[in-house]
């Protein structure tokens, strides 16, 4: 049975129009006119115990409309969503008991306080024993690396190391379901790498389910095999990542170190020409026509090196966005 069901989600906002000057103004005042802005349209999928899947969209898609609306935070305006066996904007007590919100951009913790303190009043609101709390602290706070730094207050932690505590506050409670939104906001590659690693460690060890977005493509290749891609509100796709990059990168990167300099006219015939560094030369090539532009390569260009590799994952992800068409 599917942890996290969605069934033709949507949501629509009301935004008030105003007119430019003073008329505009005192017409505004007295009656106002509304338009309608769908942020999320029909969108449906399934997410099974844990799994972990990306969410991926660029900013406005409304990914984060969608993660309120799975967590009861906003009420949809059509569609059906049951999270956990649930109807999320009921909000009832045994459903926020399995599910956490951990938005990038916002934070749980006390500034001037040690965190701590702060884990100490979650504990209070989620019933947990001095015995079980002091358990989970402990191993969180193991899984996290953070030990020494919950005495501290949260305001002279780094900026891995807040967002780290905000995690483990976050799942103190121990929930069956995670929604992550921008988790490495912000974070050097370091600080990612670390929260990376948590969130693998964790699925495995609870069995958690994972919902995460994130504009930092080696958080999703790192974690999610399967990923929901939303374009202006609709979902463009629900399939692995892998299969992504072939439907939408129908083509191959191939590095060529070249033994002497080469006119960009002489290189047209061989492929697209994505870059020229020195000798060294990148072409993008269709997959289909692969075998023949390399085997041109070799017999008509001192060729030193040459490399053959698929375009980046960012690359497939905007050709989706481009295009915002369904596929399977």
């Amino acid at each position: 049975m599917s942890i996290v069901l969605v069934e033709n989600l949507s949501k629509v906002y009301p935004v008030a129009v105003k007119e430019p000057g003073l008329k505009g103004t005192v017409s505004h005042f007295f009656r106002r006119t509304y338009r309608q802005i769908e942020a999320v349209k029909q969108v449906s999928f399934q997410i099974e115990p844990g799994e972990v899947v990306g969410f991926l969209g660029a900013n406005g898609a409304g990914k984060t409309t969608t993660l309120k609306m799975l967590t009861g935070l906003i009420h949809p305006s059509n569609g059906r969503v049951r999270v956990a066996g649930h109807v999320p904007f009921q909000r009832q007590p045994e459903f926020l008991r399995q599910i956490t919100l951990v938005m990038g951009q916002k934070q749980q913790l006390i500034w001037d306080l040690p965190a701590l303190d702060s884990l100490k009043i979650n504990a209070a609101i989620y019933g947990l024993s001095t015995q079980e709390y002091r358990r989970r602290v402990g191993e969180l706070t193991e899984m996290l690396s953070l030990q020494g730094k919950l005495n501290q207050p949260v305001r002279k932690l780094s900026l891995g190391e807040r967002m780290k505590a905000e995690l483990l506050a976050a799942l103190l409670h121990q929930p069956k379901v995670l929604f992550l939104d921008e988790p490495t906001l912000g974070l050097d590659v370091n600080a990612q790498v670390g929260v990376r690693e948590f969130l693998r460690e964790y699925n495995q060890r609870y069995g958690a389910t994972i919902l995460l977005t994130s504009h930092y493509m080696a958080d999703i290749t790192a974690l999610c095999q399967r990923v929901l891609v939303i374009h202006k509100g609709q979902l463009v796709y629900d399939g692995s990542l892998d299969q992504l990059v072939d439907n939408f990168s129908p083509y191959r990167e191939v590095q060529v170190e070249l033994a002497h300099p080469v006119s960009k006219e002489e290189l047209l015939p061989y492929g697209e020409i994505k870059a020229v560094t020195g000798l060294s030369v990148r072409f993008c090539i269709k997959r289909e026509e692969m075998t023949r532009a390399v085997a041109k390569m070799l017999a008509e260009l001192e060729v030193v090196d040459l490399t053959v590799t698929d375009p980046p994952v960012e690359e497939a992800i905007g050709r989706v966005f481009t295009a915002g068409n369904v596929v399977s």
